[in-house]
């Protein structure tokens, strides 16, 4: 084992978490305890060729660094360390906490997780584990205690990678142990039984509680469970995760208080296990895992929703890319290989919007498990194949590009985004079960994009700034405290666009009484009286030749206008959309859920009237971001389309190096240092 003290000098000096690498960070998973020693040096210098400098291991290795209770062998892992500092490659150090040994199910049955009916999770996979365990948690801060002791000083140590995506495949525990500490949780909220009643209201259906012993978590029961209930459930999990979390940070910093934490998120489309505007703010930097659905035709702007999604949460700051694939991954009912070209798309598009860098999962394709389907870096087809050609290629791409690093973005428009508000309106017996959040808040963010913006994303209640347009998509619950934000913003001369599912209920999943919209019945000048859902397939027809599928409202004007009208339907002669003037502001009210050419004419009308249209709208299947750095402009072009684009933006290409008017391929890539940045 090197000699750590002696190779750095002085240990520990603080720096910017994407200041221990030159340029962008790229690199991915390392997994080298699934092959023998003699593929490591070759691994060494395929990392070299490709241009790694940044991979994260030991994430899923707590058998292997802890065999036996109590018994720890690091030897493995101090040469792997020692060969990637030998390969000029800085390590995000997993601690190995995301997946449990074997024999702690043995040994603590306890710490399983159980499901809703009661079903306990047995060991055989990942994340086999219960995150209100004390068992779980005093054994895994003895693991994090001796990893941090023992690598302290290590000079390839660039960053400590916590657990691993929490609450992917455990989100909620229903165990005993689970119950109880769900009830502390109650305590803490609602101080007393008559508060919770209350706020669950149980009066119906005769729920009420006498003694805080009789809650449980929502188990399965014979029918609809209080919703309630359910959310705190939620709320519930979401804090045990987050206090495993803290716990394992606090150890790290302790022992080295000089290593940037983190733990990668999953701001996907399909994942909402976790509120992540709580999360926001406890790591040392933002890191995300993001893969695309292979049943999405238009996957990158799922992509782009995400990735400045994760800029939301990292307060506009630079974050990092942890995971995505090379190509196919293995989860998915059809896993489709990404086509020549999509990768590098994929890994500009992320950076366009804020990452400092682009890994993967993984380094090496495994030859077994159940990931062994899953795209790599260094595939079963080895170094000669399309892929590893392409992950070469986007290692040079970055080096070209690598000035960018620590650039940021600048926006005049936000979009509020809810994770709660997801939560409820997926609870049972709601108007439809076609009512989706994720597609209100991509629908508005697409055609923003397709304006030329770039959208920040904000959480409820903050306010908003110096930005000129507001989006409220289905924010379905929602308090006064968060409606005074947006009544504010409009009042001093900000646009607001809000769209039906906005304003149903409070915190408590109360509805709002007198109309929907509740507290932003004032500012948006209409009421909400009843909702009008569609059948199945069901469209109806505006009188400005649009349509409108799943929902509609009844909506009775106050002192807003009509703008669009519902031209048959349910509410057939009632207004669609509405515009009315508040303060020195103006607010748009969007009764339905309309078709995507709809959605487009009314933004871009919007931004128009709001002197807020793009001096240049990207072409069809093209995006335009711009990251700004000290008296430099950035322009990424991602042209998705199959035909080459022509831009009169002047610039160098840093890729290319070509200066003059942009021109990017059919399905190509630029990065412009633009003149007048």
């Amino acid at each position: 084992m090197l000699n750590y003290a002696d190779i750095c000098g002085k240990v520990g000096e603080l720096m910017n978490w994407n200041g221990k690498f030159d340029g962008l960070a790229f690199g991915g998973d390392y997994n080298p305890e699934q092959w023998p020693e003699s593929v490591w040096s070759d691994d060494y210098e395929l990392m070299r060729e490709a241009g790694v400098n940044l991979v994260s291991i030991a994430i899923h290795s707590w058998a292997q660094l802890e065999p036996e209770p109590g018994r720890f062998e690091f030897g493995w892992l101090d040469r792997v360390m020692d060969g990637l500092h030998g390969a000029d490659v800085r390590v995000d150090l997993g601690t190995g906490t995301a997946t449990p040994p074997p024999w702690m199910a043995r040994l603590y049955p306890e710490t399983l997780p159980v499901q809703e009916d009661m079903t306990v999770l047995w060991p055989g996979a990942r994340q086999t584990y219960c995150p209100s365990s004390p068992v779980f948690d005093e054994l895994s801060l003895r693991l994090v205690e001796q990893l941090a002791h023992r690598y302290a000083s290590h000079p390839a140590l660039a960053m400590w990678h916590v657990s691993n995506e929490y609450g992917c495949h455990n989100a909620r525990c229903y165990c005993d142990v689970s119950a109880m500490a769900f009830r502390r949780w109650l305590e803490d909220r609602y101080v007393t039984l008559d508060r919770l009643n209350d706020a669950w209201g149980t009066a119906v259906w005769g729920q009420r509680y006498s003694a805080w012993e009789e809650i449980m978590p929502p188990r399965v029961a014979p029918t609809f469970r209080n919703p309630t209930q359910m959310i705190d459930f939620r709320r519930f999990s979401n804090d045990e995760f987050l206090a495993r979390f803290r716990a394992e940070r606090e150890v790290l910093r302790r022992v080295t208080p000089d290593i940037p934490i983190t733990t990668n998120f999953m701001v996907i489309r399909h994942f909402n296990e976790l509120d992540y505007w709580t999360w926001s703010e406890e790591p040392d930097f933002i890191s995300n895992d993001h893969y695309l659905s292979g049943a999405d035709t238009n996957p990158h702007r799922e992509l782009a929703f995400c990735a400045d999604l994760t800029r939301g949460l990292a307060g506009g700051e630079p974050w990092l890319l942890m995971e995505h694939s090379t190509s196919a991954v293995n989860w998915q009912p059809r896993n489709i290989a990404k086509e020549p070209g999509e990768m590098i798309r994929n890994s500009m598009a992320h950076i366009a919007r804020g990452s400092d860098g682009a890994l993967f999962f993984q380094w090496r394709q495994a030859r077994a498990g159940s990931e062994k389907f899953h795209s790599s870096m260094v595939p079963h087809a080895g170094r000669e194949s399309r892929v590893f050609r392409e992950v070469v290629e986007l290692g040079g791409a970055l080096r070209k590009i690598a000035e960018v690093k620590g650039s940021e973005i600048e926006s005049r428009v936000a979009m509020i985004y809810d994770w709660e508000s997801w939560w409820a309106s997926e609870a049972e017996c709601h108007p439809t079960i076609d009512f989706n959040y994720r597609d209100i808040s991509h629908a508005y963010h697409h055609a923003l994009t397709a304006s030329g913006h770039t959208v920040d994303f904000i959480a409820p209640g903050v306010p908003v700034g110096d930005y000129e347009l507001l989006v409220v998509p289905g924010f379905y619950m929602m308090n006064e405290q968060d409606a005074a934000v947006i009544r504010d913003f409009v009042a001093a001369g900000g646009t607001a666009i809000i769209t039906y599912g906005t304003g149903v209920a409070d915190d408590d999943d109360h509805a709002w009484l007198g109309g929907y919209l509740g507290p932003l019945r004032d500012v948006a000048g209409v009421s909400v009286e009843e909702v009008h859902p569609l059948r199945q397939g069901e469209q109806v027809t505006l009188d400005d030749g649009g349509n409108a599928d799943v929902w509609t409202e009844r909506v009775n004007l106050v002192t807003a206008d009509s703008v669009v009208i519902f031209d048959s339907g349910p509410v057939a002669g009632l207004p669609a959309i509405a515009r009315n003037v508040s303060g020195s502001g103006v607010a748009w009210y969007v009764a339905a859920k309309l078709d995507e050419r709809s959605v487009q004419k009314l933004v871009d009308r919007i931004l128009d009237e709001a002197g807020l249209a793009a001096i240049e709208r990207p072409p069809s299947g093209v995006e335009m971001v711009r990251r700004k750095g000290e008296g430099t402009s950035y322009l990424f072009v991602i042209n998705h389309s199959n035909s080459a684009v022509e831009l009169s933006v002047s610039g160098t290409d840093l890729l290319t190096g070509r200066t003059g008017p942009v021109s990017v391929a059919a399905g190509g890539v630029g990065v412009v240092r633009e003149e007048d940045g």
